[in-house]
Parts: structure tokens; C-alpha cells; sequence
């Protein structure tokens, strides 16, 4: 039997993550300037990672029953991190990615809630990418330290 609201939760993540990786694949490609470097090297590594976490929410929404959704199914939210018109604008991309991870962090707190005593399976998954969401969060918190120091 499906759990809908599980289902839910995971497509959004999918989404998410899906969204993330554009973001930050445009926003690596794009900086310019003083230590847009740094920054543009965690967002290509973080691409590969959050790719990864798609391609893990894809199997198991597959394994629940469910077919993860093509682009034109998927919902866009990332407005804080769409790239700035000013290439240099390092804290901009910044703040726009803590908000990302942010956000999935909360999500993934709330998959792990949801599936509480009902999908341990599922439940272990977003431990295991919550892991990884919050590493991305002190990265990008020690970046915005660094750029707030040197205002």
C-alpha cells in the first residue's frame, strides 16, 4: 500500500534537488572576481552530490510505486538563488545557497518524521542525505562568516 504523504515528501525532495543542482551549476559557471573561485568549486562539487541524492529519491519513489516526475511535473522555488545579473555578487550565491540547504534540511526532517514507524527504509535515506544537506549548510555558513568579515 502507498503512503501518499511519503510520496509527496520524496517528490518534493527529488524536486529540490533537482532545482538545486541547476542553480548551482549555473551559479559555479557564472561568478567572477575575488574568491568566486572557492565558491564556485564547493557549488561544481555540491552539483555532483545533490545529483546523487536525486538519483536516490528517484529509486526509492520507484521502489514505493511511484514514477519520479519528469521536468515539466517538477515545481521550481529556488528564487534566492537564481544568478545574481552582477557575476561577482559572491554573497548573493551565498545566501541563496544557505536558503537551498536550508530548506532541505527541513524537508528531510520532515521525511524522517513522516516516516516514523511506518518506513524505516525511506526513513533511512533521509538520515543518510540530512548528513550530507548539513554539511553543505556549515560550508556555506563559514563562507558567509568570510564575506561578512571582509564587508
Amino acid at each position: 500500500m502507498k503512503n501518499e504523504n511519503i510520496i509527496t515528501l520524496l517528490t518534493k525532495a527529488y524536486a529540490a534537488e533537482l532545482e538545486t543542482v541547476q542553480n548551482y551549476l549555473a551559479n559555479s559557471v557564472w561568478l567572477d572576481g575575488l574568491r568566486a573561485h572557492e565558491v564556485a568549486e564547493a557549488l561544481t562539487i555540491d552539483v555532483t552530490e545533490e545529483l546523487g541524492h536525486a538519483e536516490k529519491l528517484a529509486r526509492r519513489l520507484k521502489q514505493l510505486g511511484a514514477c519520479p516526475p519528469g521536468s515539466l511535473d517538477l515545481d521550481r522555488n529556488q528564487k534566492s538563488l537564481q544568478p545574481s545579473a552582477d557575476s561577482t555578487d559572491i554573497r548573493h550565491v551565498v545566501k541563496g545557497a544557505l536558503e537551498a540547504e536550508r530548506d532541505a534540511i527541513a524537508t528531510y526532517l520532515e521525511i524522517i518524521d513522516a516516516c516514523e514507524g511506518v518506513d524505516p527504509v525511506t526513513q533511512d535515506l533521509a538520515i543518510t542525505i540530512l548528513a550530507d544537506e548539513e554539511g553543505h549548510r556549515t560550508l556555506f555558513e563559514g563562507f558567509l562568516k568570510s564575506l561578512e568579515k571582509d564587508k
